[in-house]
């Protein structure tokens, strides 16, 4: 059967890569983001590719531009991105719950009153549901329930039972991922953003310090939108979240990987601990997971061939 897919959020790093895995397959997106900055699908697309993305401007928060673009597209998947990543949603904390809770509510109401044509939803939950308390449980098991420190993660957390509500009571399945620290070409802004920041400086020979020193599960972008694409088209029973699986290593062999693409590099990182868990439990959906110096190797390459 024929697709047609809407991206929430799809100028974002994620969102973007998702929109070019979509468009690599053939199939039409509508990019939906209210920003107008589309310099992250520039940095990731060929011009031929990026000329097949349609660009919907709107707001999660209003119903009827999302419902006008579900329409207008005749969309069977949706992908729902947008957010006020950590910083953004402490700044602002009216606008953060809007976008964040209200904004996703608003698209389970738009897939429910839709439900003859989409077929597959997913959306973006965060490790950021975790505080360090819940090591733990959280390495022990997928489903475990989250005690967030961070307003973002207390509204993630929120909208995983939004999820669970909108299948037991309306019979609409989504699946939820929560990725942990996202880095590649494109990850440029919110708390865990360090460490691509750091290769662009790199291949541009500038110093820099990552804020934080906690080992993490990693996340190479293009991995993370292949589990987004996938999980859509997977979400046909129940509410499931999973984690998204990746590399676990500290973060000296980060900065040994960005040195061995870039030697000389000038990469250093604060001693500051994250406010989750290092590693999480993984394996509910199959995923793919890059290795991290192939990883780095890959944003590098992509920084070098950009000017």
């Amino acid at each position: 059967m024929s697709e047609s897919w809407l991206v929430t959020g799809a100028l974002g790093c994620i969102g973007a890569w998702i929109v070019r895995t979509l468009v690599r397959e053939g199939i039409p997106v509508a990019a939906f983001d209210l920003g107008g900055d589309a310099s992250r699908l520039g940095l990731i697309m060929e011009p031929v590719e990026f000329e097949r993305v349609v660009h919907v401007r709107g707001d999660v928060t209003e119903p009827d531009e999302l419902g006008r673009a579900l329409d207008e597209h005749e969309v069977t998947h949706v992908v729902h991105l947008a957010a006020l990543l950590i910083p953004l949603a402490r700044a602002d904390p009216e606008r953060g719950a809007l976008v964040n809770v209200v904004g996703t509510t608003n698209v389970f109401e738009a897939v429910k009153q839709r439900r003859e044509r989409i077929r597959g939803l997913a959306y973006a939950s965060s490790a950021a549901v975790y505080d360090v308390v819940d090591a733990e449980e959280a390495l022990g098991d997928e489903a475990a329930v989250g005690h967030p420190t961070t307003l973002y993660g207390v509204h993630k957390l929120a909208n995983e039972g939004t999820a669970r509500v909108y299948w037991t009571e309306n019979g609409l399945p989504s699946i939820g991922l929560r990725p942990h620290i996202v880095y590649g070409p494109g990850r440029d802004t919110g708390m865990t953003a360090g460490p691509t920041l750091a290769m662009a400086a790199a291949v541009r020979g500038e110093p820099y310090t990552i804020g934080w020193s906690s080992r993490s599960t990693f996340n190479y972008a293009p991995d993370a939108a292949r589990a987004f694409v996938d999980a859509a088209r997977a979400a046909s029973s129940g509410a499931a979240v999973y984690n998204i699986p990746g590399a676990n290593v500290p973060m000296s062999e980060v900065v040994a990987a960005i040195d061995d693409e870039v030697p000389g590099a000038q990469i250093s990182y604060d001693e500051v601990a994250l406010p989750f868990p290092e590693e999480f439990a993984t394996g509910g959906l199959p995923m793919p997971v890059t290795a991290l110096r192939q990883g780095v190797r890959g944003t590098v390459d992509v920084f070098r061939s950009r000017p």
